[in-house]
């Protein structure tokens, strides 16, 4: 019986293959438009300058998720960084020491620099990574997180700062735990984070074409750094501060210099070099010399992101920044003392010359006579002006953004060629930013 109703059905079983398609097909349909209304209601809060430029879906993963991955790869470099020191058969105290040295300074703060390698590369090949992949590009991006704890131990050293990521400063940890003082060693643990950088990139890239310009990229960022500071250094000397040095175009050099090259150029620019995008190629007929292209667009970007930052200094909250701001106690040359400088009257320049910097028993009153007058909205109107500022700094960067010419389509997804989404990523993460 079964077999004579299966005979008188044949012709349908026939038509089950087109069924199955068409059920895929309307399954695949749904899938992707609930995809789609997800990333809508997801993208409310991107600025719509970026919204229309985001990476695709499947490269897309948790800032948590991506952290986490990130921080794995620490471990396996501080292993490996430990065990060589061993090998050097260096005592164990002095390992210890290294180790803690590595700890406590390197994977702290957002890791966006590092990060940034790994997200860059992505773009770049417009795929996932493979583990390989991923390790090198997270291994450069640690290797910019070594160079970030080496200006920081010894800038602290050189500010005479008393924390740092709310924790007490390297030099001043020993003095905390009632160790005794051993400032002075923190400058040798400065040298060996640096240090480190290149032995790992000696380890990992030394059979790699483009290893000798991983090394000239760390070792011309890292003069340029120091350079920037050096100028902030005599600029604003710590016991000896005279507001009438700072101007907005010496701003504009220290923060080329000090934050600029390391903390937005770098990042990108190791990652061209992992990818094999060449000095100079050609689209369309046009010649592309494409790490002076990327200079262009990086540069003005951490300007902006500083800018932001000494904004945010004396404009945000704790709970917004997640510290104090310090910058009018402190004495800094920031965007915002500078600004006050060129644009205000000689009652204003007056009342900065007598409050800004000062610390003592009438620091807290000086500090909110300056709050104050950037505050006036009929006089200088610091608010206003950042307003304005900020808006310019995104038109221009994303106005030269738009003018890199896009790789052809066969030539996406070869990596050696430069792409909008590498630098709209970077920007999408600083835009309108509250720390």
């Amino acid at each position: 019986m079964f077999f004579t109703v299966l005979n008188q059905r044949a012709g349908i079983y026939h038509l089950l293959p087109v069924l199955f398609l068409f059920l895929a097909f309307i399954v695949n349909h749904k899938y992707r438009t609930l995809d789609q209304v997800s990333l809508a209601s997801k993208s409310s809060s991107i600025p719509s300058q970026i919204l229309s430029h985001s990476t695709p879906a499947h490269m897309a993963i948790s800032k948590a998720d991506k952290r986490n991955k990130f921080l794995a790869v620490f471990e396996r470099i501080r292993e490996e960084l430990i065990n060589h020191m061993k090998s050097e058969n260096m005592p164990e105290d002095a390992v210890t020491w290294f180790n803690e040295n590595l700890v406590y300074n390197v994977p702290g703060g957002k890791l966006n620099r590092g990060i940034s390698v790994v997200d860059t590369v992505t773009i770049l090949l417009n795929r996932p990574l493979t583990d390989d992949e991923y390790f090198k590009a997270a291994l450069l991006g640690w290797c910019i997180e070594l160079l970030q704890a080496f200006f920081l131990v010894s800038d602290d050293m050189m500010d005479a700062s008393i924390s740092r990521r709310g924790q007490p400063c390297w030099y001043r940890v020993h003095d905390v735990k009632g160790l005794g003082k051993v400032h002075n060693i923190a400058i040798n643990d400065s040298f060996m984070l640096e240090g480190a950088i290149y032995h790992l990139l000696k380890t990992h890239f030394r059979r790699e074409s483009y290893y000798v310009d991983l090394l000239e990229l760390f070792q011309e960022v890292t003069y340029k750094t120091e350079m920037g500071q050096l100028v902030d250094l005599i600029t604003a000397p710590e016991d000896n501060i005279d507001i009438r040095k700072y101007n907005l175009d010496k701003h504009t050099f220290i923060v080329r210099y000090k934050t600029a090259f390391y903390s937005f150029y770098l990042s990108v620019a190791l990652a061209m070099r992992m990818c094999g995008v060449p000095d100079v190629y050609e689209i369309n007929g046009k010649t592309i010399e494409a790490y002076k292209e990327a200079d262009r667009i990086l540069i003005p970007m951490g300007e902006f992101f500083q800018v932001q930052d000494d904004y945010l200094d004396y404009h945000g909250t704790e709970a917004e920044i997640g510290k104090i701001g310090t910058d009018i106690v402190d004495g800094k040359c920031s965007w915002c003392v500078c600004t006050a400088l060129t644009y205000g009257t000689e009652a204003q320049k007056q009342l900065l010359y007598e409050n800004y910097g000062k610390k003592g028993a009438d620091q807290a009153a000086q500090e909110q006579a300056v709050k104050d007058m950037y505050n006036d909205e009929q006089g200088l109107n610091i608010p206003r002006r950042y307003e304005e500022y900020q808006k310019k700094a995104v038109g221009d960067i994303n106005a030269m953004i738009d003018q890199v010419p896009e790789p052809e389509a066969h030539e996406v997804g070869k990596g050696n060629r430069l792409r909008r989404d590498a630098f709209r990523a970077f920007l999408s993460k600083i835009t309108d930013r509250k720390a």
